[in-house]
């Protein structure tokens, strides 16, 4: 894929954020907005309301369907097919990947974004789900591409409505502190909103991915009306302790959890004992 990812010709406008000498101003800003749990969903409804008067321009592509859980998958067995919806606004049917490199590559094509934002994702996603996340798939892959990318979840409890109005709420502030910052290219930025009222946030955290250890609940078998077996994941999950000073533990304790997530996953540790076992 990194060859057909690089073999398209360079565009015409050159993204802010690769003006090195400038940080990104979202008043001039372009920003492309996708997300996982589809186009007509509510999060995505309220990034392009709260954006709207804020950035100087505002393009949406996503899936016309959900994606949850889609991780960074691409479509490549069959044709993908992309809907205009309005005014720089399209949906596709494919993967949160899929949208991102669509827009870059295609829609976009001659003046890409300076911004990728995705969400506002209908749950959290911290510790370990971040490695199965469509939302987080997107950011990524936004990175891959030189865009500057920002992954936006608003934690909820199913049994409850979802409370967004803090999302709403904090964004802006969120993303202004955010953007005050010139991260490395490599580098995509993950928010997620506590299960609260906005009045009720306690801040803005900045901490680390929490690494958790079986979570996972066991998969749920079943039987059809035909008498065979299946199986459903997803159910519940084993209750484990909160890592002190994480993701986890900053949304649990009521502020707002901002992290910066790298696409290099080497461990240097580990490189390193290998290379004196293997010289």
């Amino acid at each position: 894929m990194a060859k057909a990812r690089g073999q398209n010709a360079e565009p015409r406008h050159v993204p802010l954020y690769s003006l090195r000498h400038k940080l990104l101003t979202l008043a001039k800003a372009r920003v492309l907005l996708t997300n996982d749990d589809g186009i007509q969903s509510p999060g995505i409804r309220i990034l392009e309301k709260v954006l709207a008067t804020r950035v100087g321009e505002v393009w949406t592509v996503a899936p016309e369907s959900e994606q949850s859980a889609a991780g960074h998958s691409l479509t490549l067995r069959r044709p993908l097919r992309m809907y205009k919806l309005g005014p720089r606004r399209f949906a596709v049917n494919g993967t949160p990947t899929d949208c991102v490199l669509l827009a870059a590559r295609e829609i976009m094509r001659a003046t890409p974004p300076d911004l990728v934002i995705s969400g506002i994702n209908r749950g959290g996603n911290t510790a370990d789900d971040i490695t199965y996340s469509g939302t987080i798939a997107a950011a990524m892959e936004a990175t891959l591409l030189g865009i500057p990318a920002i992954a936006l979840s608003q934690v909820c409890d199913d049994r409850h409505k979802i409370k967004w109005a803090t999302a709403e709420h904090w964004l802006p502030d969120v993303l202004k502190r955010i953007l005050r910052v010139r991260w490395p290219l490599n580098v995509f930025i993950n928010v997620n909103f506590p299960d609260l009222i906005a009045r009720s946030v306690k801040g803005i955290a900045v901490v680390p991915q929490a690494q958790c250890e079986g979570k996972g609940g066991d998969p749920v078998r079943g039987v059809d009306p035909r008498g065979e077996p299946y199986w459903w994941i997803g159910g519940t999950r084993e209750d484990q302790p909160i890592p002190p000073g994480t993701d986890l533990d900053a949304v649990e304790r009521g502020s707002i959890a901002v992290t910066p997530l790298t696409l290099d996953l080497t461990h240097g540790p580990t490189l390193k004992a290998l290379r004196r076992a293997i010289p």
